[in-house]
């Protein structure tokens, strides 16, 4: 594992500054909106005055060239900030509630946006800057505190994200932690107000379980066995350069890329003609020896990948090459005999490519299923008819058809897993959420008291039950069998709760009128119980 490019934080000083960030919290200073914008902008522009050091950061790091690193990391993390302030007032406003019964109307019920408190993000080494302040620009926009800790795998990446948040934010309300289990074991036994982790399964379950014990919310973003189908109505031009671009991107460590191909054998020679000449058109001179070909993360990573190719029973159609020293894996495309190969049985994060011909959709719905539960992506190839059905009959945290994961490039469309892919939901609009509560408030006038007694005892022979009923019952719009009643627009209106057409209104009016005493009340103030 590369060495640390800054040193760990001291494991003493942890609680105090775990301490310090809830204190921060508590004195309300991260809770005004302009606060929150100028972080964000403040970002920004450390984000923009680093390009060139996130870039060579990430090349040392990864081996990312200058144009990748733009697209899935800086030039990322500023399009959302930008996208982020300028939506932030309009997401923080209040809300009224939705389809408000008329009889609660007066209460003035809103939800109210409050940010979840101080709060935890471990970031990952694939993509460590996007993954790392991509959470962080959420969780300023709701108005946490937040401890950030980088992955120790890209320590080059992980100074730059401390040089940055130094940089650019209040150090008051952020900060960040460097280090590796230790440091992390320490973090994990802090209290935070939510954890939000990007990585494997196996370190989720760890954190899972460490939060449980103070009831702390998680969101998890995972990877997972994710499958591409092709039909045999798909394109598979398109599908070959689609999915090795899936593939090659970050050198195949993309948590949400394709882990296998189902195809359907009738297009496999086809296919593959296509996938050679594709990779021959991206690397002209070579993927070894490309600039735009990214390396493995490290030694262990490497053996890892290696491993699960040695063990596969498959054939290598293309690629195979391999240069421990260089930490470099080309593209290798390995024909499978079945689902139980060992390409499949585990998330190859890597370039690597397993293909298992199919006799038919049927046979690929059924082997995606069974292989891989509920993954991060799923990628559908075929006609409008064969996609809908794979989309409705498998389940994924999210899916691009006719294309190789565009659904996780768009940074304004929420972006998570599903059961073994993750929880929760960021990105745009999704991370100021997932760091905010949303807080139910109604506020009773003291001039409704009269028609509030229908809640006082006693009850018995008063006729209350008949009266509550009357104000709050809602009339059903379909009959025993489970089948929509027709309701015209008059009758809708008329009934309002009531028991029966024409009569609701009515006796609504009348009971109000009666039970809140007109004669102590303003007319106005009786208006505005029915608006």
């Amino acid at each position: 594992m590369s060495k640390l490019e800054v040193p760990a934080t001291p494991l003493e000083s942890i609680p105090k500054i775990a301490s310090s960030l809830r204190h921060t919290f508590a004195s309300n200073k991260t809770k005004p909106l302009e606060y929150r914008l100028t972080q964000l902008r403040k970002l920004y522009w450390a984000i923009d005055d680093n390009k060139a050091a996130i870039a060579e950061a990430c090349m040392k790091d990864l081996g990312k060239g200058e144009f990748e690193t733009y697209l899935t990391e800086s030039g990322w993390c500023l399009n959302d900030i930008i996208f982020v302030q300028r939506n932030l007032a309009k997401w923080a406003k209040e809300e009224s509630a939705p389809d408000i019964p008329l009889m609660n109307k007066a209460m003035s019920p809103k939800i109210r946006k409050d940010p979840l408190g101080a709060v935890l993000i471990i970031g990952t080494y694939n993509f460590p800057i996007q993954l790392t302040i991509g959470p962080l620009i959420g969780a300023i926009a709701a108005g946490c505190t937040v401890l950030l800790k980088p992955s120790e795998a890209a320590p080059a990446a992980a100074a730059v994200v401390q040089k940055i948040v130094e940089a650019a934010l209040d150090p008051s309300a952020y900060a960040i932690v460097q280090g590796a289990v230790p440091e992390t074991t320490a973090l994990l036994d802090e209290k935070w107000d939510k954890i939000f982790y990007t990585g494997g399964a196996a370190v989720a379950k760890i954190i899972s379980k460490k939060a449980a014990e103070t009831l702390t919310p998680v969101t998890l973003e995972l990877g997972g066995k994710n499958p591409a189908i092709i039909t045999k109505n798909a394109d598979v031009r398109l599908a070959a350069r689609r999915l090795l671009w899936g593939k090659t991107v970050n050198a195949g460590q993309v948590c949400v890329s394709q882990n296998y191909i189902l195809i359907d054998k009738e297009v496999l020679p086809g296919f593959l003609d296509q996938m050679a000449a594709a990779i021959k058109e991206f690397y002209p001179n070579g993927v070894q020896k490309s600039p735009d070909y990214g390396r493995i993360i490290h030694a262990r990573q490497f053996q890892r990948i290696k491993k699960m190719l040695d063990e596969s029973a498959g054939k290598i159609l293309l690629g195979g090459e391999m240069d421990e020293a260089d930490r470099f894996i080309a593209p290798t495309v390995v024909q499978v005999e079945n689902e139980h190969d060992s390409l499949l049985a585990d998330e190859s994060f890597g370039p690597i490519i397993p293909i298992l011909p199919v006799p038919d959709l049927d046979t690929a719905i059924r082997i995606a299923n069974d292989v891989s539960g509920t993954p991060l992506g799923l990628y559908p190839f075929g006609n409008k008819k064969e996609t809908a059905r794979v989309l409705n009959e498998t389940r994924s945290g999210g899916a691009t058809v006719n294309d190789a994961f565009f659904h996780a490039s768009i940074p304004t469309l929420a972006f998570g897993g599903v059961g073994e892919s993750g929880q929760g939901a960021y990105r745009g609009q999704a991370s100021f959420e997932t760091f905010t509560h949303r807080r139910s408030i109604v506020t009773t006038p003291n001039w409704i008291e009269g028609l509030l007694s229908v809640r006082y005892p006693p009850f018995a022979g008063t006729g209350k039950m008949k009266q509550f009923r009357a104000m709050n019952d809602m009339k059903p719009d379909f009959d025993r069998n489970g089948k929509k009643t027709p309701a015209g627009i008059i009758r809708w209106v008329l009934t309002l709760g009531g028991k029966s057409a024409g009569r609701g209104l009515i006796r609504w009016v009348v009971l109000a009128l009666s039970i809140a005493g007109y004669q102590r009340y303003t007319g106005k103030e009786i208006t505005s119980l029915f608006r």
